[in-house]
């Protein structure tokens, strides 16, 4: 198991704790609350669904960039931060987690 899969596995594991589901989407491990999802992991980086400072946050990590799934097709919303980040990717998570789903009530 790589460092980066070893840190999406302690953050997801503290998400599942307080209520995420672990899943896939697209083939990417993912996490999600009533099947919609606010962070995965992919290329050995988290990706995180975010706005407003925690986005402006998230961009500022070195390496850190939008997610684009395919060559050309960013995800404006979707920030992929690397490992070199992981102790700032619990935080990114509960970020993605308030914006998905507590701004939605």
């Amino acid at each position: 198991m790589t460092t980066a899969e070893k840190a999406y596995t302690t953050v997801s594991t503290k998400m599942a704790e307080e209520g995420a589901q672990i899943s896939k989407m697209f083939g990417m491990p993912t996490l999600k609350i009533n099947g919609k999802a606010f962070a995965g992991f992919a290329n050995e980086a988290m990706i995180f669904k975010l706005a407003a400072e925690a986005h402006a946050l998230a961009l500022q990590e070195r390496g850190s960039k939008l997610f684009e799934p395919t060559p050309g097709r960013q995800m404006k919303e979707w920030v992929q931060v690397p490992t070199t980040s992981s102790n700032k990717w619990l935080f990114f998570a509960h970020s993605a987690k308030d914006y998905c789903f507590k701004s939605k009530k």
